[in-house]
């Protein structure tokens, strides 16, 4: 049985983590990002997802590539966060933001399901965001819950079609992505991981494993998966 994962932001983090998992147990990794993949025999497509046109390359890869594909699993990870607000947002910043978190997800939606045969997937890699705010942050916010949304006409407009479809919401995860949101400072992560049940931050690879939980369980379809320790309300 031939398998492949195609993952967008697979260089990194929760992207990486699940790309070897997927690996690791017989898929074939196809990673498009800026930055190159460190997994041996991974194929690597550079992809920059906030530009146009970034699409145009795919077509005739994923023709030759998927078209013996037996079960693909599409997993949109690759994200942008920036700090933001409704009064200060610059429009050419949220367009970006808009491309790479919800755009280039449809777009390769488009490319992708026409190689899906029954038992694929499409997951999409939320945030607890994808269904609450906190100040400064209304791009992301405003993408991923957005993301909820695509997830949900994907589940509907692939009715019957054997295809399934979640949205993995991770709570703070320890990633490269987070840190850098943070400018590397200790103390926010303490103060994250201070609302989490365990008092911990979350790591790469227990997301990595929700998500390859949920693509080989089909009846995870249409679906909001909380991969979050339990969040402490305030």
């Amino acid at each position: 049985m031939k398998k492949f994962l195609i993952i967008t932001g697979g260089s990194s983090g929760i992207g990486f983590a699940a790309a070897k998992l997927f690996q690791d147990n017989g898929f074939n990794i196809i990673n498009l990002s800026r930055s190159k993949i460190n997994l041996d025999d991974a194929v690597h497509i550079e992809v920059d997802l906030s530009r146009s046109n970034w699409q145009e390359s795919l077509e005739s890869i994923f023709q030759e590539t998927l078209s013996s594909a037996d079960q693909i699993c599409l997993v949109h990870n690759a994200s942008k966060m920036q700090s933001d607000n409704v009064e200060s947002t610059d429009p050419d910043s949220l367009r970006e933001v808009l491309e790479v978190n919800l755009v280039g997800p449809s777009i390769l939606n488009k490319i992708t399901i026409p190689y899906m045969k029954k038992g694929s997937s499409i997951l999409y890699v939320g945030s607890t965001l994808s269904e609450k705010a906190v100040p400064q942050m209304s791009s992301y916010v405003m993408t991923k819950h957005g993301m909820i949304g695509l997830m949900r006409s994907t589940c509907q407009d692939l009715f019957g079609r054997f295809i399934h479809t979640a949205c993995i919401c991770p709570g703070a995860t320890e990633t490269e992505m987070l840190v850098e949101y943070v400018q590397g400072n200790q103390e926010a992560l303490k103060i994250m991981a201070s609302t989490l049940s365990e008092n911990r931050l979350i790591s790469s690879e227990e997301i990595a494993s929700t998500i390859f939980f949920c693509a080989n369980n089909s009846v995870i379809n249409g679906s909001v998966i909380h991969a979050n320790l339990g969040i402490q309300e305030l």
